[in-house]
């Protein structure tokens, strides 16, 4: 979409026979590029997601000191080896999670104080179990916006490090944060959680991988904790970013919606991106799922689809999808452990419930899960909440069902800004 479009229609189609690149992973990318930024020596990273979100880290990490040059085909990171610059005005994290809240973190690491904020909706995600947790690490940090959410003031000096415990029954990116700024602290982290509960943990792994990939020393331990040893820092290195198993979810949904087949590429079967748990959600519905060493190919059901009973606390961002798919299965379908949904760039559980109801299914939201019985479909004009995952998911609905009309089809720029031009090349 060259212009700014307000709406779009999707037009349907028959069963499908493509093959389909994701973007690189905006979990990577953000990820990637703050290890970089806290590395000694230069980064290339390619395969790098171009996105709202990515920019919105890119150029918070400027204002933070950080050279970013992007150099097709990679993006070139001049680290600063721990060492954070004050910025002179407030870092703008949008409607990013992942910016704001790992910058919460590392802007410790600043030689003065930082404040971060965000968008309106921003604005209203909480962020004081993260602000919590780094004041029991020896930081002067503070929420000054209302109910717990942001602007956060760092008072920066770096961080001391030591002993926490988490309220990680909310957001996986509170963990994601501290450990990724934890190999910068002056002594070991150790991080407990409260209740013992942590939501998304594949996030938290992936976080692992990446933070071992860039030279840190960090881990489970055997009673359960996570421990990053200090003083070891990150090295600056070549890294390769795959694409996102999150964007992925969609074409894979869209064979199942329209039947036919969608091959994926460039993601490899061991990948321990988090949403690919939704492949066995898809089998278990009636799809055909078949995985090679660099792609993987999802098929539409031979004898149609069916409703599931499933806990997607591990992969919260294909909730969506999967909402969608389960209006043309045959039975209800429950969507359970999913209260974090609640607090995305929407309310996203509200979200659905409305939305699903104007496409002619029963769907009702709970605090912390969603029931969908299909009925009738029809077609209806799609509010989309400022929620890129809102546009791509509903959009897979108008293969099928004709008359689908997307409202403000652009907030997908915030992680595929290329979306639309895929679906209709499907």
């Amino acid at each position: 979409m060259s212009e700014r479009s307000e709406r779009l229609e999707i037009p349907c189609r028959g069963a499908l026979d493509a093959v389909v690149r994701p973007p690189g992973s905006k979990s990577l990318t953000n990820r990637a590029l703050l290890a970089a930024a806290l590395a000694s020596g230069e980064s290339r990273l390619s395969g790098a997601l171009e996105s709202d979100d990515t920019r919105l880290m890119r150029t918070c990490l400027g204002a933070l000191g950080c050279r970013v040059e992007r150099q097709a085909p990679h993006w070139r990171v001049a680290g600063l080896a721990g060492r954070l610059r004050a910025p002179a005005t407030p870092l703008d994290a949008g409607n990013s999670g992942t910016t704001a809240r790992f910058l919460t973190a590392a802007a410790c690491l600043a030689d003065g104080p930082v404040v971060i904020d965000g968008s309106a909706r921003m604005r209203e995600r909480p962020i004081s179990e993260l602000v919590d947790a780094l004041r029991q690490l020896g930081a002067d940090a503070s929420v000054t916006g209302r109910c717990g959410c942001p602007p956060v003031r760092l008072a920066g000096g770096g961080l001391a490090g030591g002993k926490a415990t988490l309220d990680a029954s909310r957001s996986s990116q509170y963990v994601s944060a501290l450990l990724l700024a934890a190999p910068c602290a002056r002594h070991d982290v150790e991080l407990r959680f409260r209740d013992g509960r942590l939501v998304s943990r594949p996030y938290v792994e992936l976080t692992l991988e990446l933070m071992r990939a860039f030279g840190a020393e960090a881990g489970w331990s055997a009673d359960g904790a996570l421990r990053v040893t200090a003083g070891r820092g990150y090295r600056g290195r070549a890294y390769a970013i795959e694409p996102d198993a999150s964007a992925a979810a969609y074409p894979f949904c869209a064979a199942a919606i329209a039947g036919g087949r969608v091959r994926v590429e460039g993601i490899a079967r061991d990948s321990i991106q988090a949403d690919l748990a939704l492949l066995p959600i898809l089998e278990r519905m009636g799809c055909g799922v078949e995985r090679g060493a660099a792609s993987i190919e999802v098929r539409g059901p031979e004898r149609g689809l069916r409703g599931v009973d499933v806990d997607m606390n591990a992969l919260p961002d294909a909730v969506l999808a999967l909402a969608v798919v389960a209006l043309f299965a045959e039975g209800p379908t429950r969507i359970r452990n999913v209260a974090n949904l609640r607090i995305k760039e929407s309310d996203r559980l509200a979200a659905l419930e409305n939305e699903l109801r104007k496409l002619g299914a029963e769907a009702r939201a709970t605090r912390d899960a969603l029931e969908i019985v299909p009925g009738p479909l029809r077609g209806a004009e799609i509010e989309t909440y400022d929620d890129h995952r809102m546009a791509m998911s509903f959009a897979l609905a108008g293969l099928r069902i004709p008359g689908v009309v997307i409202r403000d089809p652009e907030c997908v720029s915030k992680t595929w800004p290329e979306y639309f031009s895929m679906l209709e090349g499907l």
